[in-house]
């Protein structure tokens, strides 16, 4: 059995200390492995530390300050932005940042129809098996993450500064961990499992 399943926790405050570029390798190589829609592997991987992180949250938190102040691209979320700001400050501590894009992928912002938004989405469930793997991996080698969403409120900063018309899909904070949370609750099997056909 995989402890990190079970082990795996959401960490927000980190050690400064520098991450080996071996162990990063070891994340990234457990990425690449991950299952994926016809094997399309969809995924791509930016690693930022050091001063590049620093200019990448930057365009971040310009984004999250546009979006709270300005024009508003997600005028619905407006409560989720105290959030990202504090995911702000977790990435600003974690000396290292894996910026995920999805290459098949362009802006949610735009129209796009079903045909596309099925590839969308099993490309997204790709990426999101990718990602899963990287956290596990992360945690049986010591190490601690933070999936990150919040880089929706920053999206037309963040690519632009990326360079890139590719799907950004999010990032994680990695790092070592310098606090041991609990379990967040848990919802139990009875209440997401239906069987039908089976075992009655």
């Amino acid at each position: 059995m995989n402890h990190s399943i079970y082990n795996r926790r959401s960490i927000r405050k980190y050690l400064d200390k520098n991450v080996p570029k071996e162990k990063i390798e070891q994340i990234l190589d457990a990425a690449r492995v991950a299952p994926s829609a016809k094997n399309r592997q969809p995924w791509k991987y930016i690693v930022f530390g050091g001063e590049h992180k620093a200019e990448f949250l930057e365009k971040m938190e310009n984004g999250i300050m546009r979006e709270e102040r300005q024009k508003a691209f997600l005028p619905n979320s407006k409560q989720g932005i105290p959030d990202a700001k504090n995911t702000l400050r977790i990435m600003k501590e974690a000396p290292i940042l894996i910026v995920v894009l999805n290459e098949n992928g362009t802006t949610p912002f735009a129209q796009i129809n079903a045909d596309d938004r099925i590839t969308e989405i099993c490309d997204t469930l790709s990426i999101g098996a990718s990602i899963e793997n990287m956290l596990l991996k992360a945690d049986e080698i010591g190490l601690g993450t933070l999936w990150i969403a919040n880089t929706c409120f920053a999206y037309e900063e963040l690519t632009t500064y990326l360079g890139t018309t590719k799907q950004l899909v999010g990032a994680i904070a990695l790092g070592y961990a310098d606090e041991s949370p609990a379990q967040r609750p848990r919802k139990k099997l009875e209440e997401i499992v239906e069987y039908r056909g089976v075992y009655e």
